[in-house]
């Protein structure tokens, strides 16, 4: 990252929220997934999901699956991307980084930016613009209030609540997954052949 960028990273105000996830506790349903699209886009549609549940065949359990969501990044890659300031730090949301669609050139520079291996910036091939994560501040099929200070979809409906909104931010760097992986299993685990740890 240039000096340049790093000075323009450090006015970016930190997210309030977050989302953390268990993978071994995830079952792989993809019920976070299908909810975040009919909340924000009314359809079923897989790829259009800010969260996105990986599932590896030639894995064995418990690393056949993981889980994977927007970072809300400190110094977010994709924003110092945008050329157009379509993706923001929204002060009136907790300053949740979010895409402002009629902004959007679908240049893909945010997609390319993201530094994780998938990228948490999403394509609408249809709509032919960028989509992320906005922690449910956004949600046009769903009343209920989003964002920091409101419900996360995918939260609400995990059946086994592997996923969990927190306002600390889990871990500064950005190209780390150390922090947003976490334990939320209880001892009852156990008893269903999980490890608790």
């Amino acid at each position: 990252m240039s000096k340049l960028s790093e000075k323009r990273s450090a006015t970016i105000p930190a997210s309030e929220g977050y989302l953390v996830v268990d993978t071994k506790k995830c079952q792989g349903c993809m019920t976070c997934m299908l909810v975040c699209t009919l909340v924000h886009e009314g359809k079923e549609n897989l790829t259009l999901s800010g969260i996105q549940v990986i599932q590896n065949p030639f894995e064995k359990f418990p690393n056949d699956l993981t889980v994977e969501q927007c970072r809300q990044c400190a110094m977010p890659r994709c924003v110092e991307a945008c050329p157009t300031g379509a993706i923001h730090a929204d002060s009136q949301n907790g300053n949740v980084r979010r895409i402002n669609a009629e902004e959007c050139t679908g240049c893909m520079a945010c997609v390319e930016a993201c530094p994780f291996p998938t990228s948490r910036i999403l394509w609408d091939s249809e709509k032919e613009q960028a989509r992320k994560c906005d922690l449910c501040a956004d949600t046009p099929y769903w009343h209920e209030k989003g964002g920091p200070g409101g419900r996360q979809a995918c939260v609400e409906l995990c059946p086994v609540n592997a996923i969990k909104f927190t306002r600390k931010m889990p871990i500064k760097d950005t190209d780390a997954d150390k922090g947003y992986k976490v334990n939320l299993r209880g001892s009852g685990w156990r008893n269903l052949g999980y490890s608790d740890q």
